[in-house]
């Protein structure tokens, strides 16, 4: 029996919900928040859906780090993030439940874009179900949830589907079609985009080697049109860069992946004899060993093709037996690609594999440094590691094709669906850290409203001031913000702007005088001050500011909140 796609969409939504359990129990209050990643996403989301309707011209400079411009470049765009969860904001919903929907959504999408591009090349509905399993639901992914664009790498897969077509045969659709998932990685994320423009050049590389030039200036005209496309929301990126901000090669080392880093898994199954190899997050890439058994059938399945054969329907009976006088060819591999685009598809794969993981380890290996000195958009890219995602996706694809393989060697319905049952099951079991760590959200505090009515002009400074080197601790006041959408001098993201470094000097120090004589000449009107994030220091913050007469108490609550405003 062949799984429908609707059906393998309803079975990854259902893994999709198991590997991020319990926050689909009540995605409203069950929250990613222990981590300023999540916050800051749910920010962005809420932020493009709150001003992309109002003020399409300004949608990235967003409202943190005051007044600084296009805020939202330093991190990532999250577009199409922001687009699938603006109606559930625009309906009243908080930005904690419009993330988790949306984490949700990109984990089904990345995970259906890979079934999409197994079963085109192996006729398989069925095996296609471990590539999507695998593409999605690995450790890497699952320890990077908080980062909401992690979750949407549907691109890539899309992108390695196309360009292997395009290096067979050029047709007009196929371009458009590569080009409209170029531009909808690059409004995703800078880092997909770059995996993505590497799968390109890597494919217009195999094109060109075998004389096939007009294929590999089809894929460039594609790209070309993606990143057209794309242009609204590439042209702040491109407009920071060219002030001079970049990524020092020093960072990029500390963000870089080792070779134990492919050894290593945050799986509950193989977290123990993984944990020698463990380093930190940004780490962690280990494929599984059935997704890697699998693989190493698809690569021999693919190699095997040696000779050019005839096409090989994909076959399927109703009943467990096949009817009488015919019988499912296993004396081969299956073959549902052409031998020549079967050629293509592997070399493309083990080339994105191979780069992908010489590119992760970053500076360490004389490579990335020699692209870094002369391809500027290396130069913005912070975490090196993300690159072996790349390996990742290619051993998803690649176990796809051999789980196909094996599934063709059995010659009964039962058994080849208890097959994939088994697999599936397998590559689930590897990957699996559910019940997942979250926090109870509870709203944004009510005192915030008062912000939100203020008719006058508003600056607003939010105590503790944090240091630069602390700055995630400022992810609540980011997500806070959500409620009232005024300017505010904190924040927190992938870069942190001088302005910022220079104001923590002294607005650390708050409630001293100088800290609060700072704070007015860099233009503040408001602060709030969080007394439960003072401890121990909270009541002698209370007797320094009851006496001052250039603060207004307006407002406060039990959870410590106090709202005031500078008297001018």
């Amino acid at each position: 029996m062949r799984v429908r796609p609707r059906y393998a969409l309803a079975i990854l939504l259902a893994l999709a919900v198991l590997h991020t359990w319990p926050i689909a129990a009540a995605p409203w209050r069950h929250s990613l928040n222990h981590n300023a990643d999540a916050q800051l996403c749910a920010w962005t989301i809420a932020w493009i859906a709150h001003t992309l309707p109002r003020d399409p011209a300004h949608v990235f400079d967003g409202n943190i780090f005051a007044p600084e411009p296009a805020t939202l470049t330093y991190s990532e765009p999250l577009l199409p993030q922001a687009v699938l969860g603006a109606p559930i904001l625009w309906l009243g919903g908080s930005p904690v439940l419009a993330f988790n929907m949306v984490l949700i959504a990109g984990l089904v999408l990345t995970a259906w874009s890979a079934w999409f591009v197994v079963w085109k090349w192996t006729g398989s509905t069925n095996a296609a179900l471990v590539a999507g399993a695998l593409a999605a639901f690995n450790v890497h992914l699952l320890t990077r949830l908080p980062h909401l664009q992690a979750a949407h790498a549907w691109g890539l897969p899309l992108t390695i589907y196309f360009a292997s077509r395009l290096v067979e045969r050029t047709t007009a659709r196929d371009v458009v079609l590569l080009g409209l998932v170029v531009a909808g990685t690059a409004a995703n994320s800078i880092y997909w985009l770059a995996l993505a423009g590497l799968i390109v050049v890597v494919s217009i590389a195999v094109a060109t080697a075998t004389g096939r030039w007009r294929q590999g200036l089809a894929m460039a005209a594609a790209s070309g049109l993606g990143l057209a496309l794309a242009a609204p929301a590439l042209w702040p990126y491109l407009r920071v860069a060219a002030s001079g901000a970049t990524r020092p090669i020093e960072m990029v080392a500390q963000f870089s992946a080792t070779p134990s880093g492919y050894l290593t898994s945050t799986s509950r199954l193989h977290r123990g004899w993984s944990a020698v190899f463990f380093r930190d997050d940004v780490n962690v890439l280990f494929a599984g060993i059935l997704a890697v058994a699998l693989a190493a059938f698809g690569l021999w399945t693919l190699r095997r093709s040696g000779e050019p054969r005839r096409r090989l329907e994909p076959f399927s009976f109703s009943s467990s037996e096949p009817p009488a006088g015919i019988r499912p060819n296993v004396s081969r591999p299956m073959q549902v690609l052409p031998y020549e685009e079967m050629r293509t598809v592997l070399a493309i794969l083990l080339s994105i594999a191979v780069i992908g993981i010489v590119l992760s380890f970053g500076p360490a290996t004389g490579v990335y440094q020699w692209l870094y000195d002369w391809a500027l958009p290396l130069r913005g890219l912070r975490a090196a590691a993300r690159f072996g995602f790349l390996y990742l996706i290619a051993v998803a694809l690649l176990a796809g094709i051999g789980a196909a393989w094996l599934e063709r060697r059995l010659s009964s319905t039962r058994a080849r669906t208890m097959l994939i049952v088994a697999l599936l099951a397998g590559v689930s079991i590897e990957a699996w850290h559910s019940p997942i760590r979250t926090q109870p959200f509870e709203g944004v505090p009510p005192v915030y409203s008062l912000v939100a009515e203020e008719t006058t002009p508003v600056m607003l400074v939010e105590v503790p001031f944090f240091p630069a080197d602390a700055i995630f601790e400022n992810g609540e006041y980011v997500l806070n913000a959500t409620a009232h959408w005024k300017p505010v001098m904190n924040g927190t993201s992938g870069a942190t702007p001088m302005s910022y470094r220079r104001r923590a000097e002294s607005f650390w120090y708050f409630p001293r005088d100088w800290a609060i004589e700072s704070m007015k000449k860099e233009g503040a009107t408001h602060v709030m001050v969080h007394l439960e994030r003072f401890g121990a220091e909270a009541a002698e913050v209370m007797s320094a500011l009851a006496g001052r007469q250039d603060l207004q108490l307006l407002g406060g609550d039990a959870k410590g909140h106090r709202l005031y405003k500078f008297a001018r």
